[in-house]
């Protein structure tokens, strides 16, 4: 994903990491081989960075949450789906027997200096 990511802001490039790694775990511990996890970088024409990150693996047999709840503060787990929907700009989840799809969009605009404020 670093290489990917390569020229990326701090930020960004953090805030991708960690939604990468919070999917690939959940496919890994939740799912089936195999276990893929892809990463696009785009540069839209209106400017800025819009990343890409989808995991997919061979299925697992849980439905996917209508939408993802914070666990009991002392559990050490179940986070995962919490933190990719406060970071991404959109991202949606599809569980079944046959396959899963993780996947979310960051989207980076720069900050426009004002000149003379």
């Amino acid at each position: 994903m670093t290489l990917a990511l390569r020229g990326t802001e701090t930020d960004v490039l953090a805030d991708a990491r960690l939604i990468g790694s919070e999917l690939a775990t959940n496919a890994f511990v939740l799912g089936s081989p195999p276990l893929v996890l892809c990463v696009d970088r785009r540069s839209p024409a209106s400017g800025g960075l819009e990343v890409e990150i989808t995991v997919t693996d061979g299925g697992c047999s849980r439905p996917a949450p209508a939408s993802p709840t914070a666990p009991a503060e002392q559990t050490e787990s179940g986070r995962g789906l919490v933190i990719v929907d406060s970071l991404a700009d959109a991202w949606s989840l599809t569980t079944g027997t046959n396959g899963s799809r993780a996947w979310c969009r960051l989207a980076h605009r720069p900050c426009s200096s004002s000149a003379g404020a």
